[in-house]
């Protein structure tokens, strides 16, 4: 069976030990390995769209998935633009759906536009 996840990165390396942490995607719990990108855990759980467009509002999702493209950046713990295909997923992380250029948050939740 095929699967998402990521074992050996070209930015972050090889995987850490198999420890299962839970990151809050959009308001529902997703299961991720430690120190995976979180855009691979998210790929993992069926996730597809990360971001819309600022204009036209259009899904984005991972394409270069080496950190140099920006279509996977999300607003990770009220930060937004945060390139999730090379930042490495912590326990209790609260990642939002980026629409347009998102904006800060300070409760953590995410843009709101």
């Amino acid at each position: 069976m095929a699967t998402w996840r990521i074992i050996d990165h070209p930015i972050l390396g090889a995987a850490p030990a198999d420890r299962t942490v839970i990151i809050d995607f959009d308001g529902r719990p997703v299961e991720a390995i430690e120190g995976e990108p979180i855009a691979a855990a998210l790929m993992a759980a069926g996730v597809a769209s990360f971001r819309t467009t600022p204009v036209r509002h259009e899904p984005r999702g991972v394409f270069c998935a080496i950190g140099r493209c920006t279509d996977c950046v999300m607003t990770v713990d009220g930060v937004p633009n945060v390139r999730t295909c090379v930042t490495p997923a912590r326990d209790g992380m609260i990642v939002r759906t980026q629409h347009g250029l998102g904006e800060w948050s300070d409760s953590g939740c995410g843009d709101s536009n």
